[in-house]
């Protein structure tokens, strides 16, 4: 039970980490530093954790492995992914993250694979076509973003997976290995920025506070819920995100977003395909 809570925290905080950063777009913000500064208010928010569990920090680095994955790559593409298309589909298309985490699962850790595992993940595939023959977007919204989003989100379902097995017979505290695998990150993304000389600009970093600080506490929730609970369990629950982030987006952004019925049916889809994983495991 408490995996299944942290789970859906963390699906809530991931989805207003999306719209904080629609919102820091929207006030001039740029990708590339914004990523970096993302990543870096997420450290500030899970250190304290880091410090008050214990466990050992010397059994640390296969995380900071995990963390040149996610956040490393992955919230690059997701960061250009919400510029690109907007908080509210970008959250959807994360949101099928499920289908490539239990494959992963399955094939790579010898979870089992059953009957609702396969229906739900037909359900997420839906919402996602759904997503993708939408006729008439809004003028913001390119499928560049979509596809960056697509490969963000394999990256993600990637990461969880290794971070779920490096899990299962680890003296790492969660707060630790949450934070290392941030560490790294962050120190990817620097690289990055100082190699392709991007502006790294104060207005950004306090325009990508707010996202950096739900991001972290979305962190925290998610390592917490995967040393508690399966992949399999824990992925489909964190994708309704989706839902929340087209609820908080069409919120926030009112009309912006263009949130119709097609929209809304299709994480309505990708959420019930992960209720139907959840509810059988």
């Amino acid at each position: 039970m408490e995996a299944v809570v942290l789970a859906l925290g963390s699906a809530f905080l991931f989805a207003a980490t999306t719209v904080a950063m629609r919102t820091a777009f929207e006030r001039g913000a740029l990708a590339e530093g914004g990523a970096l500064f993302t990543v870096l208010a997420a450290l500030f928010v899970t250190a304290p954790f880091a410090a008050a569990q214990p466990g050992s920090l010397s059994e640390a680095w296969p995380f900071l492995l995990a963390g040149l994955l996610g956040p490393g790559l992955s919230q690059f593409l997701f960061t250009f992914a919400v510029r690109e298309a907007g908080a509210a589909r970008t959250s959807v298309v994360i949101g099928t993250g499920p289908f490539f985490s239990i494959a992963l699962a399955v094939v790579l850790l010898g979870e089992p694979l059953e009957a609702a595992l396969v229906a739900g993940a037909a359900l997420i595939v839906a919402g996602g076509v759904m997503l993708v023959s939408e006729r008439e977007r809004p003028e913001h919204v390119r499928l560049l973003g979509l596809a960056l989003a697509l490969v963000a989100t394999i990256v993600f379902a990637a990461r969880d997976n290794l971070v779920r097995w490096l899990a299962v017979d680890t003296d790492v505290s969660p707060g630790v290995a949450a934070t290392a695998t941030l560490a790294a990150g962050a120190a990817l993304m620097t690289v990055f920025v100082l190699v392709s000389r991007s502006p790294l600009r104060a207005h950004d970093a306090r325009a990508f506070a707010p996202a950096g600080i739900f991001f972290g506490l979305s962190y925290i929730c998610l390592f917490e819920a995967y040393y508690r609970g399966l992949v399999t369990v824990v992925s489909p629950l964190v994708a309704t995100e989706s839902l929340w982030g087209v609820l908080l987006s069409a919120l926030v952004f009112k009309r912006a977003e263009g949130v119709g019925v097609r929209l809304v049916a299709g994480a309505l889809l990708v959420v019930c395909g992960g209720v139907l994983i959840g509810a059988f495991r």
